[in-house]
């Protein structure tokens, strides 16, 4: 289990080489987010976000994780998470999480971003602009909890109180630690739970990830062993940030500006990681 691993604290060092990673992991998904089109396949996404990582000479954490086939993850409407590119094309009103992760010099970064291909329905509209606001409400969490559970608190309580129809948080994928692997200890849960979680410290670097669905929360997998689709068939968004907190302060690592122009508004200052 990642929660019964140990923590991996890093370095400035080690985080400013996670921020080029994530720098560059920014620049792959803006690549891949103007490939969405109507008519595109997910595979030419990948395409486009491979390209941007193979021209600076990184490498990838998601090709051949776990005998994982591609560069990215696509996952396209009902699908919630590990999408695997192929030939299926996009069309118009389809919603895609592009997840997509590098690696520079050994150390890791990982995000995701939701897409509406062309006209969207109004409330998938919705749907991925409220959990790219409750993940910025984790991250602006982060800067300021003392236990991990602090992180599930925001986001839960976020999308809890909007209007409108309710939308449900996944529980069975949830963020995680990041820095020498893609995947490491402490799981980063997107709900309320009760439980105040590991303590957080300096050094600390988290990939914040909440993945919300229009209808139930309950998953499948299908026979390829990887895409998670909602077994109601509702549409799904995921977005997600690598973060890091150091002692000035917090710095999110695949963001260009570290997350000021999202945090300042919720009050929070990203804090550049000192040499």
């Amino acid at each position: 289990m990642i929660g019964q691993r140990k923590i991996e604290f890093k370095s400035n060092a080690q985080l400013r080489t996670m921020a080029e990673a994530g720098v560059l992991l920014s620049a792959a998904l803006d690549a891949a987010v103007a490939a969405a089109a109507p008519g595109v396949t997910t595979d030419d996404i990948d395409a486009a976000f491979a390209a941007v990582v193979d021209e600076a000479g990184a490498q990838y954490n998601f090709l051949g994780y776990h005998g994982y086939p591609k560069h990215i993850c696509a996952s396209v409407n009902d699908e919630v998470v590990h999408g695997i590119p192929g030939p299926r094309k996009l069309a118009e009103g389809d919603i895609i999480s592009i997840d997509g992760g590098c690696v520079v010099r050994g150390w890791h970064a990982d995000s995701a971003r939701t897409v509406i291909v062309g006209e969207g329905d109004p409330e998938d509209v919705r749907l991925s602009e409220v959990t790219r606001q409750a993940m910025w409400r984790g991250i602006a969490a982060f800067a300021r909890a003392t236990h991990i559970g602090d992180i599930g608190d925001a986001i839960d309580d976020y999308v809890s109180a909007q209007d409108g129809a309710p939308l449900g948080i996944l529980e069975d994928y949830v963020g995680h630690g990041i820095g020498s692997q893609m995947h490491m200890a402490p799981d980063v849960l997107n709900y309320r739970t009760g439980h105040r979680g590991a303590k957080i410290k300096p050094g600390m670097a988290l990939a914040i990830e909440p993945m919300l669905v229009r209808g139930s929360i309950d998953t499948k997998v299908l026979d390829d062993e990887w895409t998670v689709v909602t077994t109601d068939g509702s549409r799904a968004s995921q977005w997600e940030h690598s973060v890091a907190r150091h002692a000035g302060g917090i710095w999110v690592l695949t963001a260009p500006d570290g997350g000021a122009s999202e945090l300042e508004p919720l009050g929070v200052t990203p804090v550049p990681i000192p040499a």
